[in-house]
């Protein structure tokens, strides 16, 4: 799995130099500002020093909601265990879950070395799309990363990501139905606040967090199954 994420993050950091888009839309014209927003943020020096992390971190924050839309990806992850939970528990995993994912993609675009990624093509139907991307490491292999999109208002942002054919949202729900199934629903929201207290200030952020209030949470497209 972290090999999967780090994968991802690369995916969404373009390099200097990349192929003109294959049949280039709305989803892969407004995945490109955000990610060129990522690079301006990494390219900063001010924002290099130590003691600018904290901002550098919030800024990509900010950016990496403006990609994905983790709730969206909480959902489906969390599949059919989903429908049992109670609001309070729907805001509790969606904080949690959505915590992993952002620091997981914040600690990874940060070691991002120059690996080429080239846009492949884009596929819409509707309020869905996939665009289509490749990462070409340093060794020149080709690695298939496609995004899930669908459009909320004017904003495209994904709901999976799909690495070599494999899922992102299906490789969680699996992990999530065996740990439910073999100890329950709490061990597994155990599991989630103890990734999160491994983390220094994590526990603060979350609660800064729920301070805001809560996430408008929609319905699970069902018509968007991975």
């Amino acid at each position: 799995m972290t090999r999967r994420l780090a994968l991802i993050v690369l995916a969404a950091v373009p390099a200097l130099l990349v192929a003109r888009d294959a049949a280039a839309g709305p989803p892969t014209d407004q995945l490109r500002r955000s990610i060129d927003l990522v690079l301006k943020i990494l390219s900063d020096n001010e924002l290099k020093t130590e003691a600018k992390t904290a901002q550098r971190r919030a800024m990509i924050r900010t950016v990496a909601n403006e990609i994905f839309d983790f709730g969206e990806i909480s959902q489906r992850s969390l599949g059919r265990h989903w429908q049992p939970r109670t609001p309070a528990e729907r805001e509790e995993f969606i904080r949690l879950f959505g915590d992993l994912l952002e620091h997981s993609y914040i600690t990874k675009i940060e070691g991002y070395s120059g690996e080429k990624i080239q846009y492949a093509g884009e596929l819409a139907d509707g309020d869905v799309a996939t665009v289509k991307t490749r990462i070409v490491t340093k060794q020149g292999t080709e690695i298939p990363v496609d995004y899930r999109m669908f459009r909320n208002g004017e904003r495209w942002r994904a709901y999976d990501v799909a690495i070599e054919g494999v899922s992102l949202v299906a490789n969680y729900r699996s992990q999530f139905n065996s740990i439910i199934g073999r100890t329950g629903y709490p061990d597994l929201v155990a599991k989630l606040k103890a990734k999160q207290d491994e983390r220094p200030g994590a526990r603060e952020a979350g609660r800064r967090q729920e301070a805001v209030g809560p996430t408008s949470i929609p319905p699970v497209r069902s018509n968007q199954t991975p």
